[in-house]
């Protein structure tokens, strides 16, 4: 994996970001342009999201092909892949594991030849280091899923432990809410919002009446 235009110090990203302003916290913060070595459309290609410009996508974080829980995730993205691309939103699997291992994952498991979206391969483990998902002593990923705006910049972030699985359903409708309020600035998703529902505008005529 490579970057471009490092400029932060930390020899794994391109970006102008001091982390010590964010707590932690990679909400609000551009996305680096790392490049990887992926499998996708039966070939073994170089990755860059740098490539993803001016496009909504989400990374999703899986510890190791091979495993229990992970088909089942990756089954269920790609059940509704299209889903996401009618919505202009691009799915970018990544592992540890090398991208001729996802091709062999992928030759042999009937739901992971239901994937056509890429499986990135965090080999070298520099993106899933980027991203505070890195169990370092096991050399693989927690189930980390990072929600990332056409300006690059990180809208919604969860991780979760390795045996809790995630939704992609719930997935879905947090793209369609980070996309409604990138589209409508002055107003906010309630909980639980699903597209067409009623919106929030925040107000001094709202404080105490919700």
């Amino acid at each position: 994996m490579t970057t471009e235009n490092n400029t932060c110090g930390c020899g794994a990203c391109d970006g102008m970001l001091d982390m010590n302003d964010y707590s932690g916290s990679l909400i609000g913060t551009e996305m680096p342009h790392f490049s990887m070595p992926a499998y996708v459309d039966g070939k073994v290609k170089t990755l860059s999201l740098a490539d993803y410009k001016d496009k909504w996508y989400v990374l999703f974080f899986y510890p190791a092909d091979f495993t229990f829980v992970c088909p089942t995730e990756l089954e269920e993205l790609a059940n509704v892949y299209e889903q996401f691309k009618t919505i202009g939103c691009e799915i970018i699997s990544v592992s540890t594991d090398t991208a001729y291992a996802h091709k062999a994952w992928q030759d042999v498991s009937p739901a992971i030849k239901k994937v056509k979206y890429p499986m990135a391969s965090d080999a070298n483990h520099q993106l899933s280091t980027y991203c505070n998902v890195l169990i370092d002593e096991e050399g693989m990923a927690l189930r980390g899923t990072f929600i990332v705006d056409p300006d690059g910049v990180i809208k919604s972030m969860e991780v979760n432990d390795n045996s809790i699985g995630r939704s992609a359903k719930e997935l879905l409708r947090k793209v369609k809410a980070a996309q409604f309020v990138r589209e409508h600035g002055d107003q906010v998703c309630p909980a639980s919002w699903e597209e067409g529902d009623e919106t929030l505008t925040p107000g001094m005529d709202l404080v105490g009446k919700i």
